[in-house]
């Protein structure tokens, strides 16, 4: 299906213009403001939880209307990545319809062959016994770019200042890219996983329609720990990773930590939260035995950990072990709950007739996983708008000069900075002047 000339330039006219793309930037701000306040990816639960049917919030954001809506992934709804598209079409279309027309009137340009052309510039002088060489002469040490035949001459300047914008849409556009294609082929997972332990990459938290989850790789935990102040708290927590390929091969190794990740493949692995995974442990003289370990629901009073320990075969007796860090002490309570003594790693203690031994505390790397393909493009976009902006605010400024008789017509006008355009053009005219003769600066 062909479309017509016409109805394509009413398109085009429709999708370049100022008011659409304001409003669909108004559109997209509040769906992004939305997507930051409402919490991203959790679970059907927690937005039961947040947000009741009754009372509502606002009276009508229920969590039913939220999940209809998508406002639990805002990021990633086909109405968002919509808004998206139309955007980069309308910055596009603005691009061809305006910008570039705007570039190529400003490189097209013409000598002024009679002295009433002068008058209709906001800025016009007439200097007697001027000399055109002299001008060109002047133009070009201010930076002017000059075309001269005997007797008319053009200069311009800052031409620059005219492709700005062009470099700002264009990377707005970039950006726009970025946005899209991160979001229908991106993820983000997070893994929780003990020291010394390899994991394949499971729990997807959130992932694009066209998301290529890796599978011809895994991760190992060499090693996880914790730094310590003198006083206790956590100064730092580290993971050793190896990334290791189908045959079990290491590929890369590296040690990361709080905004230090490890990349391989496109895959960005950051040290995200920690957690006590088990702990080791040996009965008078067994061998060294491993119990899990699970966080206690401490209505938000700290982080700590437990396990239940039997100390008779018919798991009649035991006694319950908690922690609160790596650091290798372990509290060690009786079924009623009393505290019974502490235990250190490499100590022994004696309960109900047993010798426990404590080995050590072994953690568990929180790590969150990410694949943003679109990032080399938001990069180039944010640098290219820098640039496109810095160009916008060079003035581009255009000089004429008609020499009839004895006299030199000079005038000019910018598209910014006039104040120190026009200071610029009576230095210069004052400078030909064989006599004093006032600039005349008509404001049209």
């Amino acid at each position: 299906m062909r479309i017509s000339a016409p109805v394509f330039r009413r398109v085009l006219a429709l999708l370049g213009d100022l008011r659409l793309a304001i409003l669909l930037l108004l559109v997209i701000a509040i769906a992004s403001i939305a997507g930051t306040v409402i919490e991203q990816g959790q679970s059907l639960s927690f937005y039961q939880a947040n947000y009741p049917e009754d009372p509502a919030l606002f009276g009508f954001l229920s969590w039913r209307v939220l999940l209809a809506l998508g406002l639990d992934h805002v990021y990633r709804t086909p109405w968002y990545l919509t808004l998206l598209v139309l955007f980069g079409a309308s910055l596009t279309a603005c691009t061809f319809s305006r910008q570039v027309p705007a570039l190529t009137t400003a490189q097209r340009w013409q000598y002024y062959q009679e002295p009433r052309q002068f008058t209709k510039l906001a800025l016009s002088t007439t200097i007697p016994q001027g000399s055109l060489k002299e001008l060109a002469a002047a133009l070009n040490a201010k930076g002017y770019r000059v075309w001269q035949t005997d007797n008319q001459l053009y200069a311009r300047k800052g031409i620059v200042g005219r492709i700005g914008p062009i470099v700002v849409h264009a990377s707005m556009i970039l950006i726009l890219l970025g946005g899209i294609l991160g979001a229908l082929t991106g993820f983000m997972a997070q893994e929780l996983v003990p020291s010394g332990e390899t994991f394949h990459l499971q729990h997807i938290v959130q992932a694009g329609p066209l998301a290529r989850i890796p599978q011809h790789w895994s991760v190992k935990v060499n090693r996880f720990w914790i730094d310590y102040t003198d006083v206790g708290d956590i100064d730092q927590f580290y993971s050793d990773l190896s990334v290791l390929n189908a045959e079990g091969q290491e590929v890369k190794r590296g040690t990361i930590y709080v905004n230090h990740p490890l990349k391989y493949g496109g895959v960005t692995l950051y040290q995200a939260d920690w957690s006590i995974a088990a702990l080791r442990f040996r009965l008078n003289n067994s061998p060294v035995l491993q119990l899990p370990m699970a966080q206690l629901d401490t209505e938000g009073k700290g982080r700590l950990w437990g396990t239940w320990l039997p100390t008779k075969p018919d798991l009649s007796e035991g006694i319950s072990l908690i922690a609160r860090d790596l650091q290798g002490t372990v509290l060690i309570y009786s079924p009623k709950g009393e505290f019974l003594t502490s235990l250190r790693t490499g100590m022994s203690t004696e309960i109900n007739g047993v010798t426990l031994t404590l080995i050590e505390l072994v953690g568990s790397t929180g790590l969150q996983i990410k694949s943003d393909p679109g990032i080399p493009l938001f990069y180039a976009g944010f640098a290219l708008l820098m640039a496109g902006v810095i160009m916008s605010y060079v003035s581009h400024s255009q000089v004429w000069g008609l020499q009839e008789n004895d006299l030199l017509y000079v005038g000019g006008r910018t598209n910014r900075a006039q104040l120190a355009f026009e200071q610029e053009l009576v230095a210069i005219a004052d400078a030909l002047k064989s006599q004093g003769q006032p600039l005349a600066v008509e404001q049209n």
